[in-house]
């Protein structure tokens, strides 16, 4: 079980602030099959750096198994990349 409540995830730049994420909260089963689908720039590549321990949220908690990872070291989070989530990059060909 993957569950995020209140999560935000903001940029900050030299000259500004940008939030990626605000206040998502999403509860994703043991099983199944999700698509996160939307616009170039809404954040999916963000919510899924944190779904898949790559990035943090700036606010907010993320579970897995009940357990909030803010107290995951990077142990913990070695372990749960390398045995409980996976990745599938997307890809395209374009023939000329």
């Amino acid at each position: 079980m993957i569950k995020l409540l209140n999560v935000y995830k903001e940029y900050i730049t030299e000259d500004e602030k940008i939030t990626a994420l605000s206040d998502i909260n999403l509860d994703l089963e043991v099983s199944g099959f999700v698509s996160i689908v939307g616009p170039s720039g809404c954040g999916k590549t963000t919510l899924l750096n944190m779904i898949g321990g790559l990035d943090q949220p700036t606010s907010g908690d993320l579970y897995f198994n009940n357990q909030n990872t803010k107290s995951y070291t990077d142990h913990d989070w070695d372990t749960y990349r390398n045995q409980k989530i996976g990745f599938v990059f997307s890809c395209f060909t374009c023939n000329i």
